[in-house]
């Protein structure tokens, strides 16, 4: 009897809107061999598809072996793990909806999942991180957008539609600043990266108070809490305010699914006290009083660049086995 090779490694593959990783990953989850490039190098979707998977079948080869590979897990913002598309994402530059779990799955030919980044990362701290061993928690990740996941008794739920925890693009202020999506009032319009450096500008030019952050040649969320440890007002008060919107969605958000925690990760949440003190003040203000003191608000605890390719490698995992040429 000829005995099968044993496919004992995944690929593991994270879009994010600046940068591309992608990863083998064992059983055990070691990362066993990494490379990255610019997501921004492609302007459609089937050319960086094509790099992506000219670029794998060569990696696998000198790690291992195309042999050895099972599956593929794919991360990516607006990412729908019931289609395997990437639909309509405001953030991206590829407009539609983009079959990009079949595109790769036709190149590569090996079977491929895909999932929002939201829910890949939630897998990530489930599996490895922040959330290990519990069961009923949200992830809420802070960068470009917001997005989040829910697990319900240790599994995602993910809605009829695959578009569950889109809490970003929950309305959180009637009229309000236009978000990406094309709606107003966002909370991603708020606490997203853009949208806290539009509160530091609107603090400086509608209301005229002063900062040297008027000079800065590239203002980003992580400048901005550096000036928050200087001791910079209006760097502060641009994080207060935005901890205190986040902790008006989170209190809604808790008080519907009632979780044990709600773990926030990405860039923003590197602001540490700066945001997260402010929403958790606002949080139990707003949260329903039979739970008021008992959600715990958690920042991740693993690199983000491993996180994510840990999560798609574990949606990896779950996908029906195929083979195109094994």
């Amino acid at each position: 009897m000829i005995q099968a090779p044993l496919k004992n490694r995944v690929v593991g593959i994270d879009i994010s809107i600046e940068q591309t990783v992608y990863a083998i990953v064992d059983m055990r989850g070691n990362i066993l061999a990494k490379t990255e490039f610019a997501t921004t190098d492609f302007p459609t979707a089937n050319d960086f598809v094509t790099y992506l998977s000219d670029n794998i079948l060569p990696f696998v080869e000198a790690n291992g072996g195309y042999e050895t590979i099972r599956s593929v897990g794919v991360s990516a913002p607006s990412g729908n793990f019931l289609t395997g598309c990437i639909e309509y994402s405001p953030n991206l530059p590829w407009k539609g909806k983009i079959p990009m779990a079949a595109m790769l799955r036709d190149r590569l030919g090996l079977a491929v999942a895909l999932g929002n980044d939201a829910h890949v990362r939630a897998l990530g701290e489930h599996v490895y991180g922040t959330a290990h061993g519990m069961k009923d928690f949200i992830v809420v990740n802070l960068g470009h957008g917001v997005g989040s996941c829910i697990f319900c008794n240790g599994q995602a739920y993910l809605g009829a539609e695959g578009f569950a925890g889109e809490i970003g693009h929950s309305c959180v202020k009637h009229e309000g600043r236009l978000c990406g999506c094309g709606n107003k009032g966002c909370l991603e319009a708020y606490v997203g990266a853009k949208g806290i450096l539009r509160t530091v500008h609107d603090i400086m030019e509608k209301e005229g108070k002063s900062s040297p952050m008027k000079y800065e040649q590239r203002l980003t969320p992580r400048v901005v809490f550096e000036y928050c440890e200087k001791g910079d007002e209006v760097a502060i008060e641009a994080f207060r305010r935005s901890g205190d919107m986040l902790g008006i969605a989170l209190a809604n958000y808790a008080s519907v699914f009632n979780p044990e925690a709600i773990i926030l990760a990405g860039g923003v949440a590197h602001a540490g006290k700066w945001l997260v003190d402010p929403a958790m003040e606002s949080f139990e203000s707003h949260v329903f009083h039979n739970m008021r003191g008992k959600v715990k608000i958690l920042t991740s605890i693993l690199n983000e660049v491993e996180r994510d390719v840990l999560g798609a490698a574990a949606l990896a995992w779950d996908v029906k086995e195929y083979s195109l040429f094994v």
